[in-house]
């Protein structure tokens, strides 16, 4: 079962944390969370989804941000999920209006996720958002270029 929200997202500076304090907007959490187009892959993923049956499924942001998440970071199912309960960053990036320190979501999840996004979805958003159209870049590639470097020094970007 799918039940369209209201995806409008929370500006940074309205994002509530409980212990204080306010989201950064240079984070790159944040600048990437205004580069998805949310609304398009809403519309796509609530077509494959029926409305009258089943339990209600997350919604499309969370499914595609969980997974950028995951890929960003080269993280596994479990520590996605974990990393998002620890991180109000993470949170705000996946359309949440607060921080909760609750795991959004049991692991397993993000199998369904992959399912409902099929690889080509997922290939075109990340092409996107893609590192430097974004002005960021995913730690697998910052780890495999120093590696290839010797990672003797500070990993170096395109025209550095």
């Amino acid at each position: 079962m799918y039940r369209r929200e209201n995806q409008q997202q929370t500006e940074f500076e309205s994002f509530h944390l409980s212990f204080g304090g306010k989201l950064r907007s240079d984070n790159r959490w944040v600048k990437l969370s205004k580069i998805v187009p949310w609304e398009q892959i809403e519309q796509s993923y609530a077509a494959q989804l029926n409305e009258d049956r089943g339990a209600p499924a997350l919604s499309a942001r969370i499914a595609l941000g969980s997974l950028i998440i995951k890929e960003k970071l080269g993280l596994s199912d479990e520590e996605t999920v974990e990393q998002i309960r620890e991180n109000p960053y993470l949170q705000y990036f996946l359309g949440y209006e607060a921080y909760h320190d609750e795991q959004p979501f049991d692991p397993s999840m993000m199998v369904h996720f992959r399912k409902r996004l099929e690889a080509g979805i997922v290939n075109e958003i990340n092409e996107l958002v893609s590192a430097p159209h974004a002005g960021i870049e995913d730690e697998k590639s910052a780890n495999d270029r120093e590696e290839h470097s010797g990672g003797g020094g500070p990993a170096r970007t395109e025209g550095s």
